[in-house]
């Protein structure tokens, strides 16, 4: 993949999307990479938007979207294999490849029960009907909170996320910054006002240089406190 393809897509690695996500590094990369477990292969869960032609692993704006929906479903006890599925069934029925970060699998996904086929030990197939987010878990209850911080096209594509909140007015957009999270009034990253209060130590003088409002700076600190923060819990 070029250069040129990468632009609006952005361009994150398991430790960056990890650290906005609140999610293991090495969890993301084996959801994208597949693992084995006691010489059996899991296949990935989805095959990322962006390959640079070697074995890194990099997550793009829409993989970011993804991971989140993946990881609360998890955390709810729904095993990864079943997700798989899930995926496969959704991608076809939705007609997007990244079904799980669009805002129409809200809508759809609540009344689809998913047709799964199933091989047991034995080797043998199995037909499931599976109602996901109603027998399982209560759907909404997971995804509305994800979606509140999320501005979707018509199409029902994810476009921004607010992963502090909409209260910070930070924003993470694949079109700016390379998809960093900035400071959605001046677009500056937030890691670079932060750095520039704890090194001059003075929001006012910090504010006047990059041209923005106190304000702006002070979002930008607590959000970078808040990833950092994460990191170490």
């Amino acid at each position: 993949m070029s250069d040129s393809n990468l632009i609006g897509m952005g361009l994150y690695t398991p430790a960056e999307a990890g650290r906005l996500l609140r999610v293991a590094p090495a969890k993301i990369s084996r959801w994208l990479r597949g693992h084995y477990i006691k010489n059996k292969f899991y296949p990935p869960l989805w095959t990322s938007e962006i390959s640079l032609g070697d074995d890194r692993i990099f997550l793009s704006f829409r993989d970011m979207m993804e991971i989140r929906v993946a990881d609360a479903f998890i955390k709810r006890g729904l095993s990864a294999i079943r997700i798989r599925a899930a995926i496969a069934v959704a991608r076809e029925v939705i007609g997007d490849d990244h079904p799980l970060s669009t805002n129409r699998f809200r809508t759809d996904g609540r009344e689809i029960f998913l047709h799964i086929i199933s091989e047991d030990e034995d080797g043998e197939k199995r037909e499931q009907l599976l109602n996901l987010f109603r027998k399982q878990f209560e759907f909404n209850e997971i995804i509305d909170p994800l979606l509140k911080t999320v501005d979707f096209s018509e199409s029902g594509n994810p476009l921004v996320w607010w992963p502090g909140g909409r209260r910070l007015n930070v924003m993470v957009d694949p079109n700016r910054s390379f998809g960093q999270p900035i400071d959605a009034q001046s677009s500056v990253p937030t890691a670079i006002l932060a750095a520039a209060v704890r090194q001059d130590g003075d929001v006012k003088a910090v504010a006047r240089a990059y041209d923005v409002p106190e304000t702006s700076v002070k979002h930008a600190i607590e959000f970078e406190t808040m990833m950092e923060q994460r990191l170490a819990a």
